[in-house]
């Protein structure tokens, strides 16, 4: 698999959790953090998603936005 997103992390499903139309997955990390994605159904079976496999969580966006208190 090649790809131009330069953020790339390899992890674990913690959570598959199935709506009516979109699946939310929770990734787990080497680290321990967590990535939460929304994707849809149709996506989710095509990958055949479930509690434990090792998943790549693939982050490309135009912009970072940055908080602080």
């Amino acid at each position: 698999m090649k790809i131009s997103a330069r953020n790339v992390l390899k992890g674990t499903v913690k959570q598959v959790i199935t709506g009516v139309v979109n699946v939310e997955v929770v990734v787990t990390l080497p680290g321990g953090q967590e990535v939460v994605s929304i994707i849809t159904k149709e996506s989710a079976n095509a990958l055949n998603l479930s509690q434990g496999k090792e998943v790549y969580a693939i982050i490309k966006a135009s912009s970072v936005i940055i908080g602080a208190d």
